[in-house]
């Protein structure tokens, strides 16, 4: 059986899943990347624990008698406390590795955020908004260049693919034999589509300024075009930073019950760019220099 020749369908589903993975592993690259833990020991990946943190909503720390001190997905298991904490605990790694035996006395869970929810599915939902808007853009820009349908007899269905590719090639002449019918069997229809591709690009941008907020990355979440002064950018900024600490808060209290059970000093924050630390100061005129022409 010969293989089946790709369709128009697939060349465009195969598209969409390129822009949906593209939007996914980028919010998912810059949530790993959002917290910077300090004082773990060697054994700890501190990347691997914010992928469960991201996929699981949590993870358990405890201390290996032979490896040391681990942080892997985790599954609960007996009674929770009156506060809804699992007592019992299992943990778990990538390969294969399980160690049961845990608890409240001897291992600490790290949560993802306030609610101990992860957040796939919120990243999963923001990616596909954002890749169906991405395609929807090029789809209009597309039919800017080429606004026609055309329409004819099947029997000449391949002669006018043939033209149309030249066309599409910007050839600046196009040959067509007598035979053509041009005629009533041929038609153009003009499907006039309107240029809305700034709008759309306009609306995925707020939707990206708002999956940034929901990971509490700061992000001008305003189309406001003229400078801002300090206190409306921190005002815009409120709901980025109430993000933001749902998911520091849980990170820092479990690092705090880490350090009063293993004896450590293990603290975490978030990572902050600071722009204006890292622009060089412009170079100074030298004096009387307006003066000289």
């Amino acid at each position: 059986m010969g293989r089946r020749n790709k369709t128009a369908f697939d060349v465009s589903l195969k598209g969409n899943m390129r822009a949906y993975n593209f939007y996914f592993y980028r919010l998912l690259e810059m949530a790993l990347s959002s917290f910077e833990w300090s004082g773990f020991p060697e054994t700890i990946d501190a990347r691997y624990l914010e992928l469960t943190l991201f996929t699981d909503g949590q993870a358990v720390y405890f201390r290996d008698d032979v490896i040391g001190d681990l942080a892997l997905q985790t599954a609960a298991g007996g009674r929770y406390n009156i506060y809804g904490i699992p007592n019992n605990r299992r943990a778990f790694g990538a390969n294969g590795y399980n160690f049961s035996g845990l608890n409240d006395r001897n291992s600490v869970i790290i949560f993802n955020n306030m609610l101990h929810s992860n957040s796939l599915p919120i990243a999963l939902e923001y990616a596909e908004k954002l890749y169906d808007l991405d395609q929807a853009i090029i789809v209009n820009a597309k039919a800017m260049k080429t606004p026609v349908l055309l329409t004819c007899k099947e029997k000449q269905d391949l002669t006018l693919k043939n033209l149309y590719k030249e066309y599409e090639g910007n050839a600046p002449v196009i040959y067509a034999r007598n035979s053509l019918d041009t005629g009533e069997a041929v038609k153009v229809l003009k499907t006039d589509a309107p240029y809305v591709a700034d709008k759309l690009y306009l609306l995925k941008q707020q939707i990206w300024n708002e999956a940034l907020t929901y990971l509490g990355i700061t992000n001008t979440n305003t189309t406001k075009k003229e400078r801002m002064i300090v206190d409306e950018v921190n005002k815009n900024m409120g709901g980025t930073f109430a993000s933001r600490f749902s998911r520091l808060a849980p990170r820092e209290e479990a690092a705090e019950q880490i350090n009063r059970m293993f004896g450590l000093n293990v603290s975490v924050k978030f990572r902050e760019y600071n722009v204006d630390a890292d622009v060089p100061e412009a170079p100074k005129e030298p004096e009387g220099s307006e003066n000289n022409e």
